[in-house]
């Protein structure tokens, strides 16, 4: 027989594992299937979440994983590769575990993709960065990079000027006409140069970035290079259900309420799942709101069933 739960959680990162401990501890009994992808594992350290500042993001999810178990929540290690909505939810597993569910949480994230420029992958996370608000700290005073992946990429290489009186943007394939006067002007002001030319590849000595090389062969010596992914939102599950989505500069991700609650009935949201800039702290919270507002869901429909069951005929 298929195993019932009340709630499946796809997504064992912050946002799953928040609501997963929310859910388990008002008594749901709740799935969560992990494919054990978190958009930060290239990260040493996490910083930010108040009390947590600089933990290690598996050491975070480890306990996440404790917690939730001490009340009885189920996590497997799979990836959920079909789902569909009749009376309940049927969620299928690659390992081939079909559930039930009367709710879902979907906590997919998204995924990076990063400019297609040698060295980048390799050293993203550790001196090739996307966020300062999360890596800014670490790295303050010293020569910084920005390397555009847009026009829009401007506002990057303003944001990191608070960190670095350093900064040197890099068009790469970005042409200086695709610039407005408004953000030369800012540039001008935040102290940041204007490199143009293709970047060809990232300088390394002793397993640090020491510069950035253009195609024309000058080398600019920097030690940080941000840099802007191309955010790939994971809302493969929430197609099939036909969820509906709306476009951002970041990619589609579902419409939502503000309890992350989608368009499709019982399912909901949170974390990555609906938009680009969701830190670790945001989804711990959107996760929280979602199990909270499904723990009240879920109450409601069983106490109208029983106020019809009631009823004289």
């Amino acid at each position: 027989m298929t195993e019932k739960y009340a709630v499946v959680v796809v997504g064992g990162g912050a946002a799953g594992l928040s609501a997963a401990l929310v859910l388990g501890r008002a008594r749901h009994r709740t799935l969560v299937i992990d494919a054990g992808e978190p958009r930060n594992a290239p990260a040493a350290h996490m910083q930010g979440y108040l009390s947590r500042d600089g933990m290690p993001p598996a050491e975070f999810l480890a306990a996440g994983r404790e917690e939730i178990a001490r009340y009885g929540v189920d996590l497997v290690r799979d990836r959920v590769v079909a789902v569909e909505k009749g009376e309940d939810f049927t969620v299928v597993s690659a390992g081939g575990r079909s559930v039930r569910a009367r709710r879902l949480v979907v906590a997919t994230g998204l995924k990076d993709e990063l400019p297609a420029v040698p060295g980048v992958a390799e050293r993203f996370g550790r001196d090739v960065l996307h966020c300062p608000f999360c890596h800014g700290w670490e790295v303050r005073d010293q020569p910084f990079g920005v390397l555009a992946t847009s026009p829009a990429s401007v506002h990057q290489a303003l944001m990191v000027s608070q960190w670095s009186k350093d900064v040197r943007f890099f068009l790469h394939t970005v042409a200086e006409e695709e610039l407005s006067d408004e953000d030369l002007r800012r540039l001008t002001a935040a102290g940041v140069d204007v490199v143009p030319g293709e970047v060809a590849e990232l300088v390394t000595e002793d397993d640090r970035l020491t510069g950035v090389r253009l195609a024309d062969g000058t080398t600019h010596p920097r030690s940080v290079l941000f840099t802007a992914p191309r955010a790939v939102p994971q809302t493969g599950l929430l197609e099939r259900l036909d969820a509906e989505l709306h476009e951002t500069p970041f990619g589609a991700y579902p419409v939502v309420d503000a309890t992350g609650l989608t368009t499709v009935p019982g399912v909901w949201a949170a974390g990555n799942a609906i938009g680009f800039s969701e830190q670790v702290v945001h989804a711990a919270s959107g996760g929280y709101r979602a199990a909270s507002a499904i723990v009240a869901d879920l109450l409601m429909t069983d106490l109208d069933a029983a106020v019809r069951r009631q009823s004289p005929a």
